[in-house]
């Protein structure tokens, strides 16, 4: 059960990120959730590291830390 959360999460998570950086991005439902998931992981990481933690900060760092890595395959894209 709690990794069908971490999916709907992510997914949830990644749909806000795509949303909030418009654009053309590679990849669907499942990359999306991925990007969601992995950047739900290191919004945690950067907002725990300085000492912020708590729901709404979860959810904050979760939804940057999905549009970074969006911002980063982009360009990894762009360059290949």
């Amino acid at each position: 059960m709690g990794l069908l959360i971490v999916v709907v999460f992510g997914l949830f998570v990644g749909v806000l990120a795509k949303l909030l950086l418009p654009g053309k991005d590679p990849g669907g439902w499942i990359v999306t959730s991925l990007l969601g998931i992995a950047g739900s992981w290191v919004g945690h990481l950067l907002f725990s590291s300085i000492g912020m933690t708590g729901l709404a900060s979860s959810i904050i760092g979760a939804i940057l830390g999905a549009m970074l890595l969006l911002l980063l395959v982009r360009v990894i894209r762009a360059r290949t």
